[in-house]
């Protein structure tokens, strides 16, 4: 051990303990070395056991067998890994399997859970124009549904009723001045009339208010506010008597026929989620029922706590089956496109690089580098390092790996000359 560079040490010793199980298996194929060439032994219990002769195991007293070595004239271009041999009878005792590179679509269903929310696009809020005082609330509570057009309120206000008295006195001086002979005085008639008119018409009183005060010439000294849209009365702001400012939320009105659901998604998943893609809630209120819906947005940004980002889904919702604030089991569709591929469990990923093993031969196996994709059903898309039609090694993977690792490592002891006075 004194002549062995300390690397090679440390990498015989780590693949020894994964090693044990390969070498009792492969204890009754080992071959030795063509004559004049140096044979090595080993103990099959103990494979950091490496001797330079024959004889027992200083462990276990086992004797030594012959330590296989690899002549198949196929080199490994990935550095730490060698070339595998494995007889065909061992393949079987192992459970070796192989799959082959091929097409396949590449589609995948990212699962995940998510809350129903409110439909932005369906919310309105109610705002007077005017100040006043609340005189009546016919939307009285929260929860309550309206439809749209139904009177919410109405509220008093002192410069509304100046508004119209100042309508009703443009009404008749223009009434007085239609039959002037001069146009200037009969334009002057139409344009305080207009004026007055869209006043009112911006302090959202109806046509039909603004006709009932010319029939009549009667001014209300209340307003009525309407509802702009149909829905559930989310927010009421408001009580009877209370002062009202333009600036104030009245009412906050939601449409639930349409919710949207804010699901979370990893962030390794993001690029399997697109806007249009299908989706499916199932919720713990309705069980045996599935919604279906569709992606409409993902969000730009990722959350720093949990790593994951928001996909917007919508979702119909006849008879009001989902609730905001509800929770539910999403399952969003990524269809994907054919790609090569191969299952997940054949690459080897070290963190630095990403190999597979691949069968050349009846027996024989070599490592490779590749390049893969976004991981989608159990298989990784191959973009680089395997073609078509190749056979991988799917498992057990780490007996191949441990083998191939020793066998490189013996390699290099071997290149260095440093064989003698080899022990545990």
């Amino acid at each position: 051990m004194r002549g062995l560079p300390w690397r090679i040490v440390v990498i015989v010793a780590l693949i020894a303990v994964g090693a044990g199980v390969w070498m009792v298996v492969a204890r009754g194929g080992t071959k030795a070395a063509p004559a004049g060439e140096a044979q090595l032994w080993t103990c099959p219990m103990h494979p950091s056991v490496i001797r330079p002769e024959a004889g027992q195991c200083p462990i276990c007293g086992m004797d030594l067998v012959p330590l296989e070595e690899t002549k198949t004239g196929v080199k490994s271009d990935v550095a730490g890994h060698g070339v595998v041999v494995i007889e065909p009878d061992k393949q079987q005792l192992i459970g070796v399997v192989t799959t082959r590179v091929e097409r396949r679509p590449m589609g995948q269903t990212v699962r995940t859970v998510g809350q129903v929310v409110v439909d932005e696009q369906l919310v309105s809020h109610v705002h007077s124009k005017v100040e006043g005082w609340v005189e009546t609330l016919y939307a009285d509570q929260t929860g309550k549904i309206v439809r749209k057009g139904a009177p919410l309120l109405t509220i008093y206000s002192p410069e509304l009723v100046s508004t119209q008295e100042e309508y009703l006195l443009a009404l008749r001086s223009r009434e007085r001045t239609k039959g002037s002979p001069f146009e200037e005085v009969r334009r002057s008639g139409d344009s305080m009339v207009n004026a007055a008119r869209e006043r009112l018409r911006l302090w959202d009183i109806s046509e039909a208010e603004v006709a009932r005060l010319e029939k009549t010439g009667e001014v209300r000294k209340a307003l009525t506010l309407y509802a702009p849209s149909g829905g559930y009365v989310m927010v009421k702001g408001v009580v009877e008597g209370m002062r009202v400012m333009p600036e104030m939320t009245l009412y906050e009105l939601a449409d639930l026929s349409r919710v949207w659901v804010d699901a979370d998604v990893y962030e390794y998943e993001s690029p399997l989620v697109k806007e249009g893609m299908e989706a499916k809630l199932t919720t713990a209120a309705q069980p045996g029922k599935t919604f279906g819906g569709k992606v409409t947005y993902v969000y730009p940004t990722v959350a720093k706590e949990t790593r994951t980002l928001t996909a917007r889904l919508e979702f119909e919702n006849p008879g009001l089956a989902l609730k905001p604030g509800m929770y539910g089991d999403v399952a969003i569709e990524s269809p994907g496109t054919e790609a090569l591929a191969i299952p997940d469990q054949a690459v080897l990923d070290s963190g630095v690089r990403k190999v597979v093993f691949v069968k050349v031969d009846e027996s024989t196996f070599v490592p490779r580098e590749v390049q893969v994709g976004a991981r989608a059903s159990g298989y990784y898309p191959v973009l680089s390092g395997l073609e078509e039609g190749e056979q991988v090694v799917s498992s057990p993977n780490f007996l191949i790996d441990s083998e191939s690792r020793f066998s490189a490592a013996l390699e290099q002891m071997k290149a260095t000359g440093e064989h003698a006075g080899h022990g545990q």
